[in-house]
């Protein structure tokens, strides 16, 4: 069911329910209201409707809201209250719900709230992150928010259609699907493979579709993931960044994308939130000529417990694997030197001990 069959059904009911003759915009206000928006407008920045499945936690229709709205749309009150009762009844029965486009984004991105913290509606909990659960009511209502430019809406799409890195194109796939191309008539398993290879193609535009104009509507973690996986430069040619991402990561598709400016601006972001791994890069490659900033990362990496100035080795097995006393075989030695820094003179080094300290301060004030 698309969201205009939805309305039309609802349309029908409340008229033979009502004997009143309703406005199809004003089918749709009174579904926002039924969810406690004040307007169409007001649900759409980050809402869409669905269809719950068994065990989805449910929502309640607001009866208030839903009245309310109805005389604001120049219904007289008796009808307003006919309307609420056969409104209610009618989303109860078909178990339609909403969901939040930021919380299904959060689900698909494998992201979870924090500890304590409260979803505004129940009913984020009702979807998981395969298409089948999604439902064509969401599905739709996703699409009509994106082609409305909503790019919360672009961006959730894109992740629904992300082509799965395990799920690669087989070399027989795309054969089969050449051949047909070609005109020629498959049967059996040949059409089959043929098929799979098309509809994944067609998974694959509807992707990239969708991230590019996110992206283009300025989402920033739409913009990221171009930058990751088409080498798009427009992440990194913005003048901010408001993306809640790991800064290494970032530094990482920077260095990729040979950008050894953005590389050296996000593993200095990394580092100065704890990021040891940051920290010895930055002296290794980026900060070696300021040995003043060098010694203030390894002050910091002290201070949060790794200290970059002393060796860290440890016994590996061949394959990598951590070594197992108990198990014995050969072993290997893996890991890294202590950074060797020359001595600064007391001044430099007691502001870069300065430094040091007030970084650390800084990361304890954030994570309060």
């Amino acid at each position: 069911m698309t969201i205009k069959e939805l309305a039309y059904s609802v349309q029908q009911h409340l008229q033979a329910k009502t004997a009143t003759s309703f406005k199809r915009s004003h089918i749709y206000e009174l579904l926002a209201a039924s969810f406690g928006f004040n307007s169409q407008a007001a649900f759409s920045v980050d809402t869409v409707l669905t269809e719950f499945c068994r065990n989805d936690s449910r929502s309640v229709p607001q009866t208030s809201s839903i009245r309310r709205r109805c005389i604001e749309l120049g219904y007289q009150p008796d009808i307003a209250i006919l309307v609420t009762s056969a409104l209610e009844s009618f989303l109860t029965e078909r178990e339609i719900g909403i969901a939040s486009i930021s919380s299904l984004i959060s689900r698909l991105r494998g992201e979870f709230p924090d500890e304590g913290y409260e979803l505004e509606y129940d009913e984020d909990e009702l979807f998981n992150s395969s298409n089948e659960a999604l439902g064509p009511i969401l599905l739709d209502g996703l699409d009509a928010a994106a082609s409305k430019g909503n790019a919360l809406a672009h961006y959730a799409l894109a992740l629904i259609y992300a082509p799965d890195d395990e799920d690669y194109l087989g070399a027989g796939s795309s054969y089969w699907y050449a051949q047909r191309q070609q005109g020629r008539v498959l049967t059996g398993v040949e059409e089959e493979w043929a098929e799979a290879h098309a509809y994944r193609l067609a998974q694959a535009q509807k992707y990239a579709h969708h991230l590019k104009e996110a992206g283009r509507l300025g989402h920033q973690d739409a913009l990221l993931d171009l930058a990751d996986r088409f080498d798009d430069p427009s992440f990194f040619e913005q003048s901010c960044h408001d993306v809640d991402a790991d800064p290494a990561a970032v530094a990482d598709i920077a260095e990729r994308m040979g950008r050894p400016a953005d590389v050296r601006h996000w593993l200095t972001i990394a580092a100065e939130n704890g990021d040891t791994d940051a920290m010895l890069q930055l002296i290794e490659e980026y900060d070696h000529g300021d040995l003043q900033r060098c010694w203030t990362w390894v002050y910091l990496s002290q201070l949060v417990g790794t200290d970059l100035s002393q060796d860290a080795h440890y016994a590996i097995n061949e394959d990598g694997s951590d070594y197992d006393d108990d198990v014995g075989g050969p072993l290997y030695v893996a890991g890294r030197d202590g950074v060797d820094l020359a001595p600064l003179a007391p001044a430099q080094d007691a502001i870069a001990k300065l430094a040091a300290h007030r970084l650390f301060k800084q990361m304890e004030q954030n994570v309060r």
